[in-house]
């Protein structure tokens, strides 16, 4: 079953011990917005997946986080959420995975569960048959010998 968050209220993700992000809902709206984000659309086309995907979990980010704790710049003083702050953030191989996974992968585990689910017993699939017929084994001749 399908559970609806009706509040859409953002909250906290452990992306690694002692830092965690708030973010906003992963929500149409926020994915729509960035796959026209001028960063994302500026990918060259012969660009690899991976360049594309980082490219696109930056200007997620850029949109999705509102606050975090245990950001600090180089002398240790924390710091706010900037564009560049997260852009760095996310440069961080295990930050840019725990984001991926905690964040971007709910909603990309939800496609899949639609994708997987199983026919369902009362709609356009109900009493279909199958169409396909076995192959039919060639006829055995008797060997002579």
């Amino acid at each position: 079953m399908l559970t609806l968050d009706l509040t859409n209220s953002p909250r906290w993700h452990d992306l690694a011990p002692g830092v965690r992000v708030q973010l906003r809902p992963l929500t149409t709206a926020l994915m729509v917005a960035t796959r026209s984000d001028p960063a994302v659309e500026a990918v060259p086309d012969e660009a690899s997946d991976e360049e594309r995907a980082v490219a696109f979990a930056k200007a997620l980010a850029r949109r999705a986080v509102i606050a975090w704790d245990g950001i600090g710049d180089a002398d240790g003083n924390a710091i706010d959420p900037s564009p560049e702050a997260i852009d760095a953030l996310l440069d961080i191989w295990p930050i840019f995975e725990a984001f991926q996974l905690t964040y971007v992968s709910k909603g990309l585990l939800l496609e899949q569960e639609k994708n997987a689910s199983a026919l369902s017993p009362s709609g356009p699939s109900a009493g279909a048959s199958d169409t396909a017929k076995p192959a039919r084994k060639p006829a055995r001749t008797a060997r002579r010998g």
